[in-house]
């Protein structure tokens, strides 16, 4: 078994506080750079890629640098998924040309960045992506429905994108398409507001999941869930750092919620409220 990517999450702290994350009841951790490689050790034989990310700031590691320069060695193709605010801070990190693609949440800055700062920020990505662009991919990410303190961001955001790459994209652009391309290797990504399992009691019974098909993910103790949306490990299948990942995968939990989502029947209760399910 492969997976097109693997979760794996270096910190579960964050400098934000955004109000449509998840609240995790976890201690907060960052990960070992001795953890963070007998992870990928562990993970080697089963993907290519590597996401930092489920919950918290991947730029806020103490020991970042390390961690990125492990992975570079191990052969791990690295996606970074952050709120784009350390961006400048650890300018000479990043530059090593360790990352393969930033996720960046633009939508995030909309609760965190003082309104008299929204202007630098939104400036100091933009150009870090610019820089970067020869050597990472760029996906800047905004929710593209919701209330109108959204649209009047998102409106914002276009804005600074528009002047600062010379382009006219409209808001009718931006809910009608999902990915734009801004630049040569930088794109403009958008998607509905979505809830996180839970949020909502949704009771779903009869669908299935890329859980356990094309992704799983790791928390910062080590534990393997199925997917990046079990934040709070509801289904706790393991632990990477105790067990190897092929023991993990023969047991009797995820043999029934594998054999169940081929067969579109949901065995486990987080995922019957989970809007993900396909």
């Amino acid at each position: 078994m492969r997976f097109k990517k693997i979760y794996v999450e270096v910190t579960n702290v964050c400098n934000f506080s955004c109000s449509f994350c998840f609240k995790s009841f976890r201690d907060k951790r960052f990960v070992s750079p001795e953890d963070f490689s007998a992870t990928l050790v562990r993970i080697k034989p089963y993907t290519d890629y590597i996401y930092l990310h489920v919950l918290g700031e991947p730029l806020l590691h103490p020991q970042i640098e390390l961690l990125l320069e492990i992975a570079h060695k191990q052969g791990f193709k690295v996606n970074l998924t952050t709120n784009g605010s350390l961006l400048r801070s650890k300018r000479k990190i990043l530059e090593l040309g360790y990352i393969r693609q930033y996720n960046v949440s633009l939508h995030d800055a909309a609760e965190n960045v003082k309104k008299e700062n929204l202007d630098s920020y939104i400036d100091e990505v933009l150009d870090f992506a610019s820089q970067e662009a020869e050597r990472s991919y760029f996906s800047l990410r905004l929710w593209n429905k919701g209330a109108e303190d959204v649209a009047m961001f998102n409106r914002f955001c276009l804005n600074k994108i528009n002047d600062f790459f010379c382009l006219d994209i409209t808001e009718k652009d931006l809910l009608e398409t999902r990915n734009i391309k801004l630049a040569p290797h930088i794109f403009l990504q958008n998607a509905a507001r979505f809830s996180w399992p839970g949020e909502k009691e949704l009771n779903i019974t009869n669908r299935g999941c890329y859980a356990l098909k094309d992704h799983i993910a790791i928390l910062s103790d080590g534990t393997v869930v199925p997917c990046c949306l079990d934040a709070d490990a509801s289904i706790p299948l393991g632990n990477i750092l105790t067990e190897n990942l092929e023991d993990i995968l023969k047991k009797e939990r995820v043999e029934n919620m594998l054999n169940g989502f081929r067969n579109k029947v949901v065995t486990e209760d987080i995922c019957r409220n989970c809007g993900f399910v396909v």
